[in-house]
């Protein structure tokens, strides 16, 4: 009998045993409930070699949109774990919750075979697609799988070696899996079990630090079973507001606390952690627990207990900002030095600046709406972000939405959420939207122009009757929130050309608070400095540069203002490793002033912010395609808008790029 028709039969026989059939062990179970809904739920044929599903570009490019919050800190865990699987020939998937891959860490001299085998950027491992495979068994069952050579359902997959495990997000949403991949499987098998120990390691690393970066307004408590290790890898933790109720926990704390009324019910209320007071999770005081925070040492630092009688290791991060305990008066801003500070921060001493940051605190938690005005990348997030700091909303959310970001297809279940059973492919819970996740904090909505015109409808509502509706739901839900918005583009041209509504307008622009432009401010110096300190201490650096580079930064125009400015100081610090910021460390466009000059004018010059009725746009905007060659993002920097929106643009124009390949 062939390898081919011995597998085969393998998995009919298992499939036609029926469900009460059991493993060898829980990962044969899982892989066995997988080989019975390949055939019986997606009607696949185990005989087959199907061709691997590779998205297409731009569907790769919503899906990688869509949780892209993320990506980042994922990217730095998977670069993380490389270093201890490459050795044993193992690749790295980052996928979604539909299977799609959206990151890769693979080597380079096999990228044939990968890509062959579906070990590559946006192949799709869904199990309705691919069968029983590391990344899809992972998403059905929501558990770590090993999928190794003949576990796979597909005969042409036999040979692979996959380890995946689950990822959530902050709020315990399910996120995708992180998967280990080999051509082949290890010559031992005491390196699949180390795979899979590293992956779910790793995984956890993931979600714990995308959970300490959105709660950093909050207080969280760390718990653990090794007391000197807790400040440093608490396996729970829950993030916590000054009143001790629950906003977020993460998998370790969603999985083994328990509140004190599930105790004596069959019911597991371990989902309902959060909204709930700590009281009802623990049996120690609440005052010892906030005793935490007073800087004890570690060998005095005491044992938290749960009502059910397990006791936990335990220290307190305090918030970035901390919130205060009381609401504040109205007025109480501008008696505060620890909360006007923030906003004071973002000057240096230029007196435009200093204006507008008066300005902004005056304005701070009065029932006045702020929309901010400015070039792209003059920092109008962060200030927004900074007023959030400076209010009494601080130690709620912070929610910033860029609505030329979001395809114009997700933007109205992204913003508004969505019911249960709402479309095909939504989340069986609904999904709250980020206007619902925003309550009790600040919504800031960047680049508002963009927004298309039928949702500015809905959005108006919002801000009119505070309450959302969700698609597909019956019922309003009340929210309480801020709004902050911005924008580089000018609204009243658009209300002329009939883009942008004008009672928006008037609802999100009580007070304009314009942002300079990188090249128009006098504090560059300040700017130069403190960007450079915050670099260096993230990237575990010396912040020292030599003043002949400061020179050369402050004699370049700063197309893309302070984000331009941002992105040259990272790239010195990297290229510096270490020694003192030179002239030879900084970007070629820095150093070279005379070949810098004409881009800068180009970003000036050729095209307006947004076409005004008469003008031939599908024209301009294939001229400066053209000019650029086709770069999307040159071609974006020099219209001052984003990729998004010269997608969006080009899809509305039918203007199609020479060199897609979807």
């Amino acid at each position: 009998m062939s390898t081919v028709q011995q597998h085969v039969e393998t998995v009919l026989r298992v499939i036609h045993s029926g469900s009460q059939h059991a493993g060898s062990n829980a990962n044969t179970d899982l892989i066995h409930r997988s080989w019975r809904r390949c055939a019986t739920e997606h009607a696949l044929d185990p005989a087959m070699r199907p061709d691997v599903r590779i998205e297409t570009n731009s569907r790769l490019r919503e899906c990688r949109q869509q949780v892209e919050d993320h990506l980042h800190v994922a990217r730095a865990g998977m670069e993380q774990l490389y270093k201890h699987v490459s050795d044993l020939g193992y690749v790295l998937l980052l996928t979604d919750a539909e299977g799609v891959t959206l990151d890769f860490i693979g080597n380079d001299t096999w990228d044939a075979p990968l890509r062959r085998a579906g070990l590559a950027l946006g192949a799709n491992w869904n199990e309705i697609h691919a069968g029983t495979n590391g990344i899809g068994t992972c998403i059905a069952e929501q558990s770590t799988v090993i999928c190794d050579r003949e576990d796979h359902f597909y005969i042409g997959h036999v040979g692979l070696s996959c380890t995946s495990t689950p990822l959530y997000d902050p709020d315990g949403a399910f996120m995708g899996a992180l998967d280990v991949s080999a051509l082949s499987s290890p010559d031992r098998r005491e390196s699949l079990h180390l795979a899979r120990h590293l992956t779910v390691l790793h995984a956890r690393m993931i979600e714990d630090a995308n959970f300490i970066r959105q709660f950093r307004a909050h207080w969280i408590l760390r718990l653990g079973t090794v007391g000197p290790l807790v400040d440093v890898c608490g396996e729970l933790m829950l993030a916590v507001d000054r009143d001790g109720r629950i906003v977020g926990a993460n998998s370790g704390a969603r999985q083994q606390l328990r509140l004190l009324e599930s105790l004596h019910t069959r019911d597991d209320a371990r989902a309902q952690l959060v909204g709930n007071h700590l009281t009802g999770v623990f049996g120690t005081r609440i005052d010892d627990i906030w005793r935490l925070t007073k800087g004890t040492s570690h060998d005095s630092r005491g044992v938290v207990t749960t009502w059910d009688g397990q006791g936990y290791h335990a220290s307190m991060i305090a918030p970035k900002t901390a919130p205060r305990m009381q609401a504040a008066e109205a007025g109480d801003v501008q008696r505060d030095p620890a909360r006007t500070s923030v906003l004071s921060r973002l000057s240096g001493g230029d007196a435009r600046m200093d204006q507008l940051l008066e300005r902004a605190a005056r304005l701070v938690d009065k029932p006045v709406s702020i929309f901010l005005q400015g070039e792209t990348g003059t920092g109008k997030e962060v200030l927004a972000r900074a007023l959030h700091d400076a209010s009494r909303r601080a130690d709620r959310p912070f929610v910033a939405v860029n609505c030329a970001a979001i395809p114009e297809s997700l933007i109205e279940s992204e913003l508004f959420g969505y019911a249960p059973g709402t479309f095909t492919g939504a989340r069986s819970k609904g999904m709250k939207g980020l206007i619902q996740r925003s309550d009790g904090g600040t919504l800031f909505l960047d680049e508002i122009g963009d927004m298309p015109l039928p949702l500015q409808t809905r959005l108006l509502r919002v801000l009119s009757e505070r309450e959302v509706l969700p698609l597909g739901a019956d019922q309003p839900v009340r929210v309480d929130l801020n709004v902050v918005a911005a924008s580089h583009r000018d609204l009243r041209r658009q209300i002329v050309a009939g883009t942008f509504r004008e009672d928006l307008y008037y609802r999100l622009c009580g007070a304009t608070l314009a942002l300079p432009a990188l090249r128009e401010r006098g504090d560059k110096t300040f700017l130069i400095e403190r960007i450079l300190e915050i670099e260096a201490e993230a990237m575990g650096v010396r912040a020292a540069i030599d003043p002949r580079a400061v020179a050369a930064l402050l004699r370049h125009d700063w197309p893309g203002n302070i984000r331009e400015l941002r992105n040259a100081l990272c790239y010195a610090l990297s290229i510096a490793d270490g020694a003192t910021v030179g002239l030879d460390h900084l970007p070629q466009e820095v150093i070279d002033i005379q070949t810098a000059m004409p881009h800068a004018m180009a970003t000036v010059i050729p095209f307006p912010r947004e076409p005004v009725p008469g003008d031939d746009e599908r024209a301009v905007l294939l001229e400066v395609l053209r000019r650029n060659r086709w770069n999307i993002s040159e071609a974006a920097r020099d219209l001052g808008s984003c990729r998004a929106t010269v997608y969006r643009r080009m899809k509305r124009l039918d203007i199609v790029s020479p060199t897609q390949s979807d």
